[in-house]
């Protein structure tokens, strides 16, 4: 997708995402959507919430898995709660393994921006504290440069009034959360917060990524 078209829908969707705050229980089993194996490699984003951010990405063509965890701090093996004092330095991120050659970083980028505010500092709806910070961690110099190169033209475009503050730093290590926050949407789709707050959430990245959304 052209940047020109990318700002056009993110100018029409940005107002159209947020966040909130999230408690909530669920089993343990996890559920990974499996494409053909063949070539992959990784994506790691935080932007918010990680249930609404998974269940985002998990629509898309070309995402083999999605899952949710914690990076970009110092203490090892974090817990949730250790993540929720703020103190950490963790963010809640996704972990995306995708296959290239359906999908690009480019366009995984695309809806990263289009699916959060990153001109919020720490925060995301009601969500606030530096683990919902807007964050990017590269995997190589390819996604570091990508990502440095979006985010200087998405600013220069004035597709949002504020400057984008979104983190852009090289990923150490990845802590996936506990089982009851894997795969949250798909397995508690009357909860209060999905009823809420996912659901208009995907239906909005719908109408804007149709063309990108897998059949099944």
């Amino acid at each position: 997708m052209k940047l020109k078209k990318l700002l056009s829908l993110l100018i029409t969707a940005v107002a159209l995402f947020s966040a909130m705050c999230h408690t909530g229980t669920a089993d343990n089993s996890d559920r990974n959507m499996m494409l053909q194996p063949g070539k992959t490699e990784t994506a790691t984003f935080g932007s918010g919430c990680f249930w609404c951010s998974e269940a985002v990405f998990q629509q898309l063509k070309g995402v083999v898995k999605v899952e949710s965890g914690y990076s970009g701090g110092a203490k090892a093996n974090p817990t949730y709660d250790d993540v929720c004092t703020g103190t950490t330095g963790h963010a809640e991120v996704i972990q995306i393994t995708y296959d290239p050659s359906v999908i690009s970083f480019e366009v995984l980028l695309e809806v990263f921006w289009s699916t959060h505010n990153p001109t919020t500092l720490n925060r995301q709806g009601a969500d606030v504290g530096t683990q919902y910070r807007s964050v990017i961690f590269y995997h190589n110099e390819e996604q570091r440069q990508l990502a440095e190169t979006y985010k200087k033209k998405l600013d220069e475009s004035g597709a949002w009034k504020d400057p984008i503050v979104t983190e852009i730093s090289p990923f150490s290590r990845f802590y996936a959360a506990e089982g009851y926050h894997q795969n949250y949407f798909n397995r508690n789709r009357q909860a209060p917060y999905c009823t809420f707050v996912i659901i208009p959430k995907l239906e909005k990245f719908r109408q804007v990524f149709g063309d990108k959304i897998r059949k099944n």
